[in-house]
């Protein structure tokens, strides 16, 4: 698959316009899989990447994948920054932060995403940058020599991703997770819909900050235990908190996966409001009908499955398909909320 912002932040590389000493310790944020990573192969490279479906593909690649890391002094940063302004900020802080003097910063965004900002805010903190253009997306990088880099703004920049308390104090969250400081319309939709009667064992797929969780042990006593399930794993750290005060009272795990490859159990039921989008990419249907795959596979005969998604997603064949009964709970705001029951047969 086409990466174009990948492969337009290592044509520096490619071209020679940044050299590097073979063998040079490369950091790369929110790094990404694919074949221009060739060019990297002569290097140590370490990659940074908190989502699991990207780790996944990094791993398999055979490259080395940590969630974060506290070494520094790398001889080139390369950073995919996301879309969330503040987070963006902070990715390109850290990245500063992390190479050594007279080392290099390369960063790249496609042009609809933000790259004439990308450009300015690398530029704010270094000073003017260096860039080329291809694949309608914009590579921009500076060497960061010592008394030349914007220290002020490095320190306010980096305090933008630190997690903080949102919704009166109620949860902590931070820039760059889903709905971070806000309740999603469509997971406050599904809480009101849960049934007080859940018992036992239930998942979370998608658990995002913890919200959904939280209001499951809030409205049904008798609910044992919750797996949380999260692709992003600065999310599941933050729910670890938003639920500590069920610690000890209630049993809970957070997994850090792809739900698409599948889950445990079995569960007696399964809670999700599955991502249905990437950056600049169209609606993913089939992330959401993965999850419902998962979902059916994860629960014991006669499990109950509770869902809500964006009205127009078409996700009742699949449910159809999998599911012995499929009820539509509610339709509001432009969400449905979806409870499918699994067949006791083992269907």
């Amino acid at each position: 698959m086409s990466d174009p912002a990948l492969d337009t932040l290592l044509l520096p590389l490619e071209t020679e316009a940044v050299e590097l000493a073979e063998n040079a310790r490369i950091l790369f944020l929110r790094a990404r899989a694919g074949r221009a990573l060739g060019v990297l192969n002569k290097h140590r490279v370490l990659c940074v990447q908190s989502f699991a479906p990207d780790r996944d593909a990094l791993v398999k690649a055979g490259f080395t994948v940590e969630a974060d890391t506290a070494d520094d002094a790398f001889d080139a940063v390369l950073v995919l920054p996301t879309r969330q302004r503040q987070e963006a900020r902070a990715q390109l802080a850290m990245a500063v932060s992390k190479v050594k003097p007279g080392g290099f910063v390369l960063a790249c965004a496609p042009n609809t995403e933000g790259a004439k900002t990308l450009e300015s805010d690398l530029a704010t903190l270094l000073g003017s940058v260096e860039k080329m253009t291809k694949n309608k997306c914009r590579v921009v990088w500076r060497t960061v020599q010592p008394g030349e880099t914007n220290e002020r703004q490095l320190g306010d920049w980096q305090a933008l991703d630190v997690p903080r308390p949102v919704l009166g104090g109620s949860y902590v969250s931070r820039p760059g997770i889903f709905a971070w400081d806000r309740i999603d319309p469509a997971s406050k939709l599904l809480a009101e819909r849960l049934p007080e009667t859940l018992k036992g064992r239930g998942a979370d797929l998608g658990a995002g900050f913890g919200y959904l969780s939280r209001a499951v042990f809030e409205k049904a006593s008798d609910v044992t235990a919750m797996d949380l399930y999260e692709a992003e794993k600065r999310a599941l750290d933050l729910a670890e908190q938003n639920l500590s005060g069920f610690k000890g009272k209630k049993v809970m795990n957070g997994i850090w996966s792809d739900v698409t490859k599948g889950i445990e159990g079995p569960y007696d039921f399964i809670i999700s409001n599955p991502p249905f989008h990437q950056a600049g990419k169209a609606d993913r249907a089939d992330v959401g009908q993965g999850f419902i795959r998962a979902a059916s596979a994860g629960l014991k005969p006669g499990g109950e499955f509770f869902l809500v998604a964006n009205r127009h997603l078409p996700y009742e064949q699949t449910l159809s398909q999998v599911f012995a009964n499929v009820t539509q709970l509610a339709d509001e705001g432009g969400y449905k909320v979806i409870k499918a029951v699994k067949a006791r047969g083992g269907r």
